[in-house]
């Protein structure tokens, strides 16, 4: 009987610790709130590049989701995406961006005129990029009204668009990617918002002159982790 008590007290043993070690996996995994959209594509092709552990919360923003009150505890501006990485929430794009990649050492150069070129043109993608082809995209594709009530705003947007597409393919005449020849999270801030062209806006054919731009979204689109990044927080 001494036998099997102690044959039960080492089982019981083992079984705590393999539900501590699965519950403790689960804490370190980072949360991840998101959806199929450029900005979320950002962060879920960050993650896969990085190699980190994270599980993915689909928050619809066509039903709404993200004005729950459970969500707002996390982003307060009511936006996708954002993250829980252990006791620290991060909402907004580019600073979810800067602290995985402060957090693995990857894909924000250390040296620092390197560092600030990469940040510089993240914020190009955050200040002018992302915002003015949503603007694009939302009179093309969203937007009510007879073509003369809309047209203003589509030629304005689409001029701005295909400005900053040569700001980019400017840069890109330069380099593989947008900051050397080492791809950045500049890079993962960029690349959903030309995929964005068309997969949502169906308007690449307006963006065929910028031939740079053209290899680059390609060079990126063919690496491993991308697939898996815009397949990884999907709407039901």
């Amino acid at each position: 009987s001494i036998l099997i008590t102690f044959v039960l007290c080492c089982c019981c043993c083992c079984c705590c610790l393999t539900n501590m070690s699965s519950q403790q996996a689960e804490e370190n995994e980072i949360q991840y709130y998101g959806g199929p959209t450029p900005n979320g594509w950002k962060i879920s092709i960050a993650l896969e590049e990085m190699g980190l552990k994270y599980s993915s919360h689909p928050i619809n923003i066509m039903k709404g989701e993200q004005h729950s009150e459970e969500f707002l505890k996390i982003s307060p501006n009511n936006k996708i995406p954002a993250i829980v990485d252990g006791d620290q929430a991060i909402f907004e794009s580019g600073a979810i961006l800067i602290y995985l990649a402060e957090k693995t050492g990857k894909f924000l150069p250390t040296d620092p005129k390197a560092r600030i070129e990469t940040i510089q043109w993240l914020m190009w993608q955050m200040g002018g990029f992302g915002p003015m082809l949503g603007q694009m995209g939302h009179f093309y594709k969203y937007a009510k009204g007879t073509d003369e009530q809309l047209n203003y705003g589509r030629t304005r947007y689409l001029n701005e668009a295909k400005r900053l597409y040569g700001v980019l393919d400017k840069q890109l005449s330069k380099h593989a990617y947008v900051v050397g020849d080492e791809i950045t999270i500049a890079d993962f801030a960029i690349w959903p918002w030309i995929k964005c062209i068309e997969h949502y806006y169906k308007l690449d054919q307006e963006f065929t002159e910028f031939k740079n731009v053209a290899r680059y979204f390609k060079l990126i689109h063919d690496r491993p982790s991308i697939q898996p990044g815009l397949d990884a927080c999907k709407w039901e």
